[in-house]
């Protein structure tokens, strides 16, 4: 009598050879799944920069009121839009003083809305993830007529930015670095 049992399935060194190879490859690919995790923050680090430089300039225009975006304020990778106090041509000396973006300070929301006081504006403090730095960004400057300035040599009112060079904003992690370009006409794009 012939035997009808079928000798198919895998035999426990097939088993342990398929396990090993598949070890192998996932060990290989975590690298790069690493790398695009973090590619992935600082995208999104640059993106939320940008969303906040476009909510400056809309506040400056709807408001009447010049706003300005600080960087690494009030501590390193971390910024803050906030309402200049004064006027462009002259502005109040509470409005460089290096506690400006406190948010102990400059409450959100403001103590009052009155039109008399300021500031009425001020954002909240945003942080950038771990690891990620601004690579030396200017404060920036957003008029009314939605025109974007940027001190050069400290004067009075802040000289509009180049048209069509524009300003670099740099979000960094490591060696890595993805720019945001604001141009004199308040244009902001992701570069």
């Amino acid at each position: 009598m012939p035997n009808t049992q079928s000798r198919a399935g895998f035999t426990l060194i097939d088993t342990l050879v398929t396990v090993a190879v598949l070890a192998v490859i996932m060990a290989a690919a975590v690298p790069t799944v690493m790398n695009v995790t973090e590619s992935m923050k600082l995208g999104q680090a640059q993106r939320d920069v940008e969303v906040e430089l476009n909510s400056a300039r809309l506040t400056a225009v709807s408001s009447n009121r010049p706003m300005r975006v600080r960087f690494n304020c009030p501590a390193a990778g971390q910024y803050r839009m906030v309402e200049l106090i004064g006027s462009p041509s002259k502005p109040d000396a509470n409005d460089s003083a290096s506690d400006r973006c406190s948010a102990t300070k400059y409450k959100l929301p403001a103590n009052d809305r009155s039109p008399i006081t300021r500031p009425n504006h001020d954002g909240p403090v945003r942080y950038l993830p771990t690891n990620v730095s601004f690579g030396g960004a200017p404060t920036l400057e957003f008029w009314p007529d939605g025109t974007v300035h940027k001190q050069v040599a400290g004067e009075n009112p802040w000289t509009q930015a180049d048209v069509t060079n524009g300003i670099d904003v740099a979000v960094a992690k490591g060696l890595t670095v993805k720019h945001i370009k604001v141009t004199g006409l308040g244009k902001i794009q992701l570069q």
